[in-house]
């Protein structure tokens, strides 16, 4: 990271808004106006771009400390725009991109519907094996994922692990034992790893914290449509049971994956990469949009070079951990459902093919609490307390499920299942991404929250055996102790989000609402660095200071 010379760093003033420029376009300046604009926006948006990168040299500079930050000011109908134009270009795309991974990931629950224990005679828990292998692979790879993403650009990498994963998902429709399919399954946890992480990660460098839940939220919502679309989707593939000498369950894996392979090619030019490299914006609006990021997020959206010291904060915040404990006791119940859920039916008493289909209204349900959740929880911008109330209906829902009751309240138990526990993947996904920084940081500590969370696939691929059909009795309880783990997590980091930020009110002052005083714009101002304990620290220094700048207020 460049350092200023003595030379620069006697020569620092107190930061200041400079004075607006002359009035022009006069008798006296004729034809100057929009000369003398464009060179205020010029400088302006050079000094945000080398803000957002920690660029020490350039913000120690004369240009940097007269920088006009008004001409970096977006109206209500630029933000209407941008945001606008931003949302069709990502979010659409990434959603369907899910849709397709969910749905490739937890379709073999189908497929076991669709004969595919009898024809690879399967027995006693190599179906068992086969969904806990995709796990094991798909956990380890998320933390170097979302570094390599960060690295290689997400439209490179993005593409890589889709045109891979569907190949590898054609494949399992071509195996003809269980140790076909469990090597098969492995390597399609190892190219799906990156992508749930990664998309997550890319979200919330995009998006103010008001905004972020809602796009998550639409993002995630592909699982549920997943959930609600492969039971679809599955009936009628099944059907096509005996053409070309394979099974029914056989062409729900050849079709899909070459669906996915389709959707995957124009992957390399529709995902868009991070904000401050992409260009879906034209750079003056790329340097306004990053400053409104700045506005909201602070530091913690700094995207600066990559350093050991980032990561190394991630994993020895404790709060990282906390995070990842909630998440999986929210996973954990979520892959339950995803998995199981045409077999507890089935147990219900129900047909194989009437399963499939039965499993469709309660994930509908499960999109609509999704977004319904999402909006509520940015504008009032809380995400704790909505994830103690949503995890507070599965546990009752489980609880209905555990219990000896007829199968049209267990159905319903089911609505209350899916409707609880789908809103609160994208709330607690948005609840760490809302409050931790800087970018590398952030990376880190996302790769290791999905890493722990996405383990609750291996753990409920291996607790509904069979042989505990109709109640599963054991997969319930633990589904229950996992979701009332959440709750207890939830609960911990809203108390102390709030007491932290009622400390740092009582220390520094309770910071101006437009979020400048956290600014990267503002990391070499004296007069702050002064008030907050931060003198003699580098600006790239006190970026690095993410979600602990003492002007950063967390969201709980």
């Amino acid at each position: 990271m460049a350092s200023a010379t003595p030379a620069e760093e006697s020569a620092i003033a107190p930061t200041a808004i400079a004075p607006a420029p002359p009035d022009v376009g006069t008798e006296q300046y004729p034809n100057e106006k929009a000369d003398l604009e464009n060179a205020y926006d010029a400088s302006a948006d050079m000094v945000m771009m080398a803000a957002v990168h920690g660029d020490d040299k350039m913000l120690l500079t004369e240009t940097a400390r007269t920088v006009h930050e008004a001409s970096l000011e977006l109206t209500e109908a630029d933000i209407r725009r941008l945001r606008w134009k931003i949302d069709w270009a990502i979010v659409p795309y990434v959603s369907l991109l899910y849709l397709l991974s969910f749905l490739d990931r937890v379709n073999i629950g189908q497929a076991s519907t669709a004969g595919l224990n009898t024809d690879l005679g399967l027995v006693g828990n190599q179906y068992a094996v086969a969904l806990s292998v995709f796990f094991v692979s798909y956990v380890a790879v998320e933390v170097p994922s979302n570094l390599l993403l960060k690295r290689l650009k997400p439209h490179r990498w993005i593409f890589f692990i889709m045109v891979t994963w569907s190949i590898i998902m054609v494949c399992m429709g071509l195996v003809h034992n269980a140790a076909g399919l469990q090597a098969v399954r492995f390597f399609l946890g190892l190219a799906e790893g990156g992508l749930f992480p990664g998309i997550n990660y890319m979200l919330t460098t995009w998006y103010t914290r008001e905004e972020q839940n809602m796009r998550i939220s639409i993002f995630f919502a592909g699982a549920t449509l997943a959930g609600a679309w492969g039971g679809l989707l599955a009936f009628g593939i099944r059907h096509m049971d005996g053409i070309g000498g394979k099974g029914g369950w056989a062409w729900i894996f050849i079709l899909e994956g070459l669906l996915t392979f389709i959707c995957a090619v124009p992957a390399f030019w529709l995902v868009q990469d991070f904000p401050d490299e992409s260009n879906l914006l034209s750079p003056h609006d790329r340097a306004r949009w990053l400053h409104r990021l700045s506005s909201s997020q602070g530091v913690t959206n700094a995207q600066l070079m990559f350093t050991w010291k980032q990561v190394k904060d991630a994993f020895t915040d404790w709060k990282t951990y906390v995070y990842a404990l909630m998440y999986i006791g929210i996973a954990e119940p979520f892959y339950s459902l995803a998995l199981f859920t045409p077999a507890v039916i089935t147990g219900l008493g129900f047909s194989n093919a009437n399963a499939n289909l039965m499993t469709i209204p309660p994930y509908v349900v499960g999109f609509l609490t999704t977004l319904a959740t999402a909006y509520w929880s940015d504008r009032v911008l809380v995400r704790g307390p909505f994830i103690i109330v949503w995890m507070s209906i599965v546990i009752i829902a489980y609880i209905i499920l555990l219990c000896d009751v007829s199968v049209g309240v267990k159905y319903f138990a089911l609505f209350l299942a899916v409707a609880g526990d789908s809103p609160c993947i994208a709330s607690c996904i948005t609840f760490i991404g809302n409050n931790v920084g800087p970018t590398y940081k952030r990376a880190a500590a996302m790769g290791f929250f999905f890493t722990i969370g996405n383990a609750g696939g291996l753990v409920a691929s291996n607790v509904y055996p069979t042989t505990s059909s109709p109640r599963f009795i054991e997969g319930h309880s633990i589904a229950l102790a996992f979701s009332a783990m959440a709750i207890v997590c939830a609960i911990i980091i809203s108390v102390h989000n709030r007491w932290e930020n009622k400390r740092r009110d009582e220390q520094y002052g309770v910071p101006p609402a437009d979020g400048s005083e956290c600014s990267p714009l503002r990391a070499s101002d004296p007069v702050l660095l002064k008030r907050f304990g931060l003198e003699g620290l580098a600006p790239h220094q006190v970026m690095e200071l993410g979600d602990n700048h003492p002007a950063f207020r967390y969201i709980w």
